[in-house]
């Protein structure tokens, strides 16, 4: 397969302000006054050259040491917090600031969806800036001209595509930006955070857009904070933190480590231990079905089996065993219990066997006890590595609706016939 994006090294230092340094004193006052034509002096030579000795306080690397390729066809979500370094990526692979150090070679025709809305005059009407935005993003006028009327009816401003966008609402001027964007066919597409712009129901057509995107065979850099997005869409993903590249591999698992890092060590509290007292001790625990290509990941939905193995070194009886399963911010999900257990000496599992897990895609925890009446707690374990749930998401597209479960559902919409009217038609919508 080839390669799409080859970034080497890549690194970005940024030159930051510093506070004035005040002086108590008139000697002070006047020693830092002869001062400041070398401090400046000094800070010319080093605007464009970034050496070993530069002032830490006066530099922050926004990217380090950045490596990757994506090949043609991939779809790679980019996660990480605020500041991370994710939009100064963007921008280094989109050459609108050049990097530090380090090289980004692009193999094909790239289009950036960085800040929606860039090239709009509020003078011009929605046409002309249709016009003038789309040759800014690199179509010709042959390609507005084909696509004018499907970016028209996609951004929903029929009716105002003549009026100065100066009398748009903001969604609008969203919209129309996004539509404009969202229909060019370059080979590599870089968006950052836009499938959050307009009201609910254009994200949802900003998302079939990206699916669309996606499924042509084009490669995509997709920056979000919604989690759920990001599933949906991506096979692959990379987490970013401090400028550098935590982890890059499949979604589920870069997502899971990420969720996990950003739920605190204030979680931490909420987990005891391991605490044994050898009388019998977890060893570990694995998916047994369906079979999967990890043993702690489920990737379909339907019944799994889950086991836990123990090693018993001397006999229990009257046992009382506890199973917990928590979210990555330590919020309990399930639990259940077994009791009175009689175990011989040995290697021993304790099977589940789960009509289903659906839960809301993510990493999750066990935690396993056990305990007898003579002995009180025997074993208590946080099991590792953690579960993920890696199933295709079926809620709600926003995270912050989509709750902790993940049903497989239908729906149709059916006449009442307690309800309805005869001359009122009945309506039948499936999905």
């Amino acid at each position: 397969m080839s390669i799409a994006i080859d970034a080497r090294n890549i690194s970005k230092i940024y030159r930051i302000g510093r506070a004035e340094q005040k002086r108590d004193t008139l000697v002070g006052a006047c020693m830092n006054l002869a001062s400041i034509p070398i401090r400046n002096l000094r800070r010319l030579r080093s605007l464009s050259v970034f050496g070993g000795n530069q002032d830490e306080e006066d530099t922050i690397w926004a990217l380090k040491d950045v490596t990757f390729q994506v090949h043609t066809g991939d779809v790679i979500g980019i996660v990480g917090r605020n500041g991370s370094g994710k939009s100064t990526l963007l921008k280094v692979l989109s050459r609108i600031t050049p990097p530090t150090r380090g090289e980004a070679r692009i193999y094909g025709r790239m289009s950036s969806l960085l800040e929606v809305g860039t090239g709009f005059h509020p003078e011009l009407s929605g046409r002309e800036n249709l016009y003038l935005n789309g040759t800014i993003l690199g179509m010709t006028k042959a390609e507005i001209v084909k696509k004018f009327d499907e970016i028209v009816d996609f951004a929903g401003v029929e009716k105002f595509i003549d009026t100065p966008v100066k009398r748009y609402s903001s969604g609008m001027r969203v919209r129309l930006a996004f539509a404009v964007a969202a229909h060019l066919e370059p080979e590599i597409m870089v968006v950052d955070e836009v499938l959050a712009v307009g009201d609910l129901a254009f994200q949802r057509k900003c998302l079939g857009k990206m699916n669309e995107v996606g499924e042509s065979g084009r490669t995509v850099l997709l920056v979000s904070h919604q989690m759920s997005q990001l599933r949906r869409l991506c096979k692959r993903a990379i987490w970013i933190d401090g400028g550098a590249i935590q982890k890059f591999g499949p979604t589920a698992e870069v997502l899971g480590a990420y969720e996990k890092s950003m739920s605190g060590d204030e979680n931490q509290s909420l987990w005891t231990v391991r605490e044994s007292r050898r009388k019998a001790s977890f060893l570990g625990w694995d998916i047994a079905e369906p079979q999967p290509r990890q043993p702690n990941v489920v990737e379909t939905h339907g019944a799994v089996v889950v086991r836990f193995h123990l090693q018993v070194m001397q006999p229990i009886h009257d046992g009382h065993h506890d199973l917990f399963l928590y979210d990555a911010e330590g919020r309990l999900v399930w639990g259940t219990v077994a009791s009175d257990l009689e175990l011989e000496p040995g290697k021993h599992a304790f099977v589940y066997t789960l009509s289903s897990l659906p839960l809301r895609p993510g990493s999750y925890s066990w935690r396993v006890t056990l305990y007898d009446r003579a002995t009180g707690l025997i074993d208590r374990q946080n099991c590792v590595p953690e579960l993920l749930i890696a199933t295709e998401p079926l809620g709600h597209p926003r995270d912050e609706w989509a709750g902790f479960l993940n049903f497989p559902h239908t729906f149709r919409a059916v006449r009442d016939n307690h309800t309805a009217r005869a001359d009122r038609p009945a309506v039948s919508v499936t999905r």
